[in-house]
């Protein structure tokens, strides 16, 4: 029993994005897809999700050829997709979210004890069972709510589930749920086509790995003797020399000092200095409370104590509004949300930032436009006046970052600045920030890939249970110490 894919084809206008698409999987399978932001990957799964209409080539299960017009008949033949961009709706609990169209119901009333119960079955069953079932969904993190998501695929007992960047956002114990779930779902005899930019994830979890550049597979390769070096020039289909950039050794003034700053439930007395030209990366779990912190740093959750300065004068009941004019600028971990506007063009979104009560003539928006997607190398080139919406995952956070980029930010706060984007684009990102701090720019990175939270930093902030319970220098530390003390593995 198996999915077949044959000369598959799409095209948007003149561009083909879909070329030539040919792969057999059997079910109890995990094959891993990979490939460079703008390779087809995001197209290829909405054409399996029967969310995008194939131009021409066949889609055959069990031998039955498949006529997808539109997502829920993908569903009706057992074929599930989760989406890199969750698609939950915030104002619903968790239960309601994960039974939507299917809660159980007694004397034609819905029976929320029943409900309820059915959801915390289901998630303690995949191993999720960290997320509260009679939560809202706004309110969880955004690991739990990509918990939620996928769970939300699986009432259904799908034959085949496509994930796509499940592990973006998750981290530790949230982490090995997720490898369990993908394990357990292998010896269950589905098929998964996992795709993700982590590579060792995909060397760990696949039993079959394909390559995808420009719209077509190029190459098939064994996980038990792949590399990541192989995979990354596949995918970039060039060498990559280096991925993580040279560290410095000296940095200027102090720009960025936290001293005591606490937010009831979410982090308590947090202190630390920025340097100018460094760095400083802050690593912890789910619920550590790094976003929370980055966003009061930026103004946009109000701090309850402790102080903020900048360059050394302290910033009272600090706002996104006065950041900004002090040189701060802050890319959100959820682009979706709070990163982008979808339906606006990319010029559009470029420019956001600077056309806060100013008048920005059509001329000057079309050159920042044009220059930010030539230095970030968004693509396609010319994509100024496409949608957000229809970018890869990794070109959307390219454009986030440069609508701050045009700030001329002193200090800049990056929450998971990589999250969806590919290896060799990843290696893009990073040489861009290393060249933001040789200008002498101050980098508050917040990741939750472990690997990009050491290599790229100069210090590591290690957050528990909204405390920062250990600084370690980038160079004298590794992965097991810096999980140890994010886990509460070592007392301080």
């Amino acid at each position: 029993m198996s999915l077949v894919l044959c000369d598959i084809r799409k095209s948007y206008g003149l561009t083909e994005v879909l070329h030539e698409i040919n792969l057999q999987v059997e079910y109890g399978q995990v094959v891993a897809i990979v490939g460079a932001n703008g390779a087809g990957k995001s197209t290829l799964i909405k054409t399996l999700a029967g969310a995008v209409l194939k131009d021409s080539g066949d889609l055959i299960l069990d031998g039955r050829s498949l006529n997808l017009r539109g997502p829920r008949d993908a569903i009706r033949q057992g074929i599930c997709t989760v989406y890199q961009e969750l698609s939950l709706v915030p104002e619903l609990t968790v239960t309601e979210n994960l039974l939507m169209g299917v809660l159980p119901k007694r004397w034609g009333l819905i029976d929320w004890s029943a409900a309820r119960a059915r959801a915390r079955e289901i998630l303690v069953s995949i191993g999720f069972d960290t997320v509260d079932e009679t939560a809202k969904t706004r309110d969880l993190s955004i690991a739990k709510q990509q918990m939620v998501e996928i769970a939300k695929a699986l009432v259904s007992n799908p034959k085949i589930l496509v994930l796509d960047e499940p592990s973006a956002v998750l981290s530790g114990s949230d982490l090995d749920s997720l490898y369990a779930l993908v394990n357990q779902l292998r010896k269950q005899g589905t098929l998964v086509l996992y795709v993700s930019h982590r590579l060792q994830e995909v060397l760990d979890l696949a039993d079959r790995i394909v390559i995808l550049k420009d719209g077509t597979f190029v190459a098939e390769l064994d996980p038990k003797k792949a590399t990541e070096d192989e995979m990354i020039t596949l995918m970039a289909g060039r060498e990559i020399e280096t991925v993580y950039p040279k560290r410095r050794e000296t940095f200027g003034s102090s720009t960025l000092c936290v001293e005591g700053l606490t937010r009831e439930n979410e982090f308590e007395n947090v202190s630390f200095q920025l340097r100018a030209g460094e760095v400083l990366s802050i690593f912890g779990l789910v619920g550590a409370g790094r976003s929370e912190l980055a966003e009061t740093i930026f103004g946009a959750r109000r701090q309850q104590s402790g102080s903020i300065s900048i360059d050394g004068v302290v910033q009272p009941s600090n706002t996104p509004a006065k950041s900004i004019k002090t040189g701060l600028a802050l890319v959100t971990e959820d682009r979706k949300r709070t990163g982008l506007v979808l339906e606006h063009n990319v010029s559009e979104n470029i420019n956001l930032t600077t056309m806060r009560g100013a008048f920005l003539s059509p001329v000057k928006r079309r050159l920042n436009a044009e220059m930010m997607i030539e230095k970030l190398s968004i693509h396609p080139e010319h994509c100024k006046n496409m949608e957000a919406w229809q970018l890869s995952g990794g070109n959307q956070q390219k454009v986030v970052v440069s609508k701050w980029l045009l700030t001329d930010p002193s200090i800049l706060i990056l929450d998971e600045p990589t999250r969806g984007v590919d290896m060799a684009t990843r290696a893009e990102i990073y040489q861009k920030i290393d060249e933001f701090a040789v200008a002498g720019v101050s980098i508050l990175m917040i990741s939750s890939d472990l690997t990009e939270a050491i290599e790229m930093a100069d210090r590591i902030l290690v957050m528990r249970d909204g405390q920062l319970v250990k600084e370690l220098h980038a160079a004298e530390t590794n992965e097991e110490e810096v999980l140890a003390y994010a886990i509460g593995g070592y007392d301080e």
